[in-house]
């Protein structure tokens, strides 16, 4: 009783204004190890809130680095710059302090070399250290490997206030499914802290901002505390972080959102945590489209580029990532290329030719017809009189392929690789062929969701010929195909891959679910036969909640499931 009324005497003090604090979340977009890029703006953004008479500015996860850094957090040099940066950041906090996120060092010869932490910059120097206490090491986290965790607990004393700070996963083990065996709050509460503050890289996925809500209206309703969060923003290759920083007064209710998908800087006054906002959920197909922009967007100019080229075969993979690209770098910066061999319909050239000429794009034809004729005069002494078959669907591709890399080195434009999730996943694809690119843009997303892009894309006016939206797909690499003869509808093939891929349910959780036995023997005999093919591919946009790459390890060999 005595602990309820000491809480609720802080917020009334809270509340009361007797507790007045400005405060600013600056939401950046960091790149991973260029520090001087990432230093600046954290100065501009602290510079900007001093003017303003912010006392507290608080930065993302990491973003003196940038978040994941990986094994370059082995490096010492990395480490250093990491502290040299922090002290120079460090000197423009004069009237002002800042929260940044930035690895330090542990001093006890015992455990990891380094702590994933939060520094209070202030005066000059580096005035106080909270340090990350759980560290996920599941999907694509893999921080355990270089951090140690917290396990002294501290408030952070900011001119009178207590707040208490947290990193990211501090605040997601709440609930009955919890995989740590204590929480930090729980420590940190007993300080009496007027507010909470987390700090953190949480990558996008479409269902992941309800889910981050939940856990952030848990914490508020749990501590009765108000809550400064504030994310990451923009792609670190295939990783993307959404931003959506928010603050949550302690009835659970939202008193500011910030963007998503792009850098943001907001400052709110203590004073008006009682008066929550509306914000409108996003559908999922926007979200995808969203994050997948800003992907391509980010991996070009992170690494230099500014250029892309790919295949237009006159399909709905290859229009919509042309359409997403033309967005995110500008229709004049990509390059369409049509491949017609003597399987290609005229419909399907057609289609690519309106598709590049709504989108204002520079497109070219390049026939493989004669490159297939003279592979196959140089290797019919070899094949001799078998019949045609998958060598030769393959080698169009290959062909292909090596025309866009060609055409890439020549004029330095980057190859955006076109396959879809469903491809992906049963290997419908060839490898040194159409699975080719410096990133694979529709890796994560399945061909219904490609669809659902499709009309996405077109919701203003038509940009992807709607031919190319209503027609069977095919890979056209022998007469008359269609995915069809190979796969399972789409419509049906997806579902199960859903439940095996994201929610790895088992061959006889599907057919306890209705899927056909058949099918579902099948579809899985593909999944994990091709396990080789995925660990060739580029990496791939992560959109959904389990994608292929770092967040989902299989071995190649196994025997599990084999059918």
């Amino acid at each position: 009783m005595q602990l309820a009324t000491l809480w609720n005497s802080i917020l009334a003090l809270f509340f009361n204004k007797q507790i007045y604090m400005k405060i600013a979340l600056a939401q950046t977009n960091p790149h991973i190890g260029d520090f001087e890029l990432n230093t600046t703006k954290i100065i501009e953004r602290i510079q900007e809130a001093r003017i303003q008479g912010v006392e507290l500015i608080i930065f993302p996860e990491l973003s003196l680095c940038g978040y994941p850094p990986r094994d370059f957090l082995e490096f010492d040099d990395f480490i250093e710059k990491c502290e040299q940066s922090a002290l120079r950041i460090a000197k423009e906090c004069v009237n002002i302090s800042a929260l940044v996120g930035m690895p330090t060092r542990n001093d006890n010869p015992k455990g990891k070399p380094l702590y994933n932490s939060a520094v209070l910059l202030q005066n000059g120097k580096i005035k106080d250290i909270f340090n990350k206490s759980l560290l996920p090491n599941y999907d694509i986290f893999d921080e355990y490997r270089y951090f140690e965790p917290n396990r002294s607990f501290s408030i952070l004393n900011l001119n009178g206030k207590r707040i208490a700070v947290t990193i990211c996963e501090d605040l997601w083990n709440i609930g009955e499914e919890s995989l740590y065996p204590s929480d930090p709050m729980d420590e940190l509460i007993r300080f009496s802290p007027a507010f909470m503050v987390n700090i953190a890289a949480s990558p996008f996925n479409y269902k992941q901002n309800e889910i981050r809500k939940e856990i952030l209206r848990r914490n508020v309703q749990k501590y009765n505390l108000p809550l400064v969060y504030v994310n990451q923003v923009g792609a670190q290759t295939e990783v993307l972080f959404d931003g959506g920083s928010q603050v949550v007064n302690n009835t659970g209710k939202c008193v500011l959102e910030m963007a998503y998908f792009k850098e943001d800087f907001q400052i709110i006054d203590t004073d008006y945590l009682s008066k929550p906002i509306e914000s409108k959920p996003a559908e999922d197909i926007e979200l995808i489209h969203d994050a997948l922009v800003m992907g391509i967007r980010d991996y070009f100019q992170k690494m230099g580029f500014s250029k892309a080229i790919l295949g237009l075969s006159g399909g709905i993979d290859s229009a919509v990532v042309f359409a997403l690209a033309a967005e995110a770098l500008g229709s004049e910066n990509v390059w369409g290329i049509l491949l017609p061999s003597g399987f290609s319909s005229d419909h399907s050239i057609l289609d690519a030719e309106a598709l590049a000429n709504n989108l204002g794009a520079k497109h070219n034809i390049i026939s493989i017809e004669k490159a297939v004729e003279t592979f196959g005069q140089t290797l019919e002494p070899h094949f001799k009189d078998l019949p045609f078959g998958l060598a030769e669907e393959n080698l169009q591709a290959r062909i292909r392929a090596v025309i866009l890399m060609a055409l890439s080195n020549k004029f330095g434009y980057i190859l955006l690789n076109t396959s879809n999730k469903s491809e992906a996943a049963v290997g419908y694809g060839t490898l040194y062929g159409d699975m080719c690119g410096g990133i694979s843009v529709l890796g994560d997303v399945y061909k219904t969701q490609v669809y659902e892009l499709a009309h996405y894309i077109n919701r203003e006016r038509e940009i992807i010929p709607v031919n190319t939206i209503t027609k069977a797909p095919s890979a056209e690499l022998r007469p008359n195909q269609k995915d069809s003869d190979s796969l399972p509808d789409y419509d049906i093939l997806d579902k199960i891959l859903y439940q095996y891929v994201e929610l790895r349910q088992g061959p006889a959780d599907l057919i306890k679910m209705g899927f056909d036995a058949n099918i579902v023997k099948k579809t899985l005999h593909l999944v994990n036969m091709n396990e080789y093919k995925r660990y060739q591919s580029p990496p791939i946009l992560r959109v959904s909640p389990k994608a292929f790459g770092s967040g989902r390890r299989m071995p190649i060999v196994a025997k599990y499931l084999a059918v």
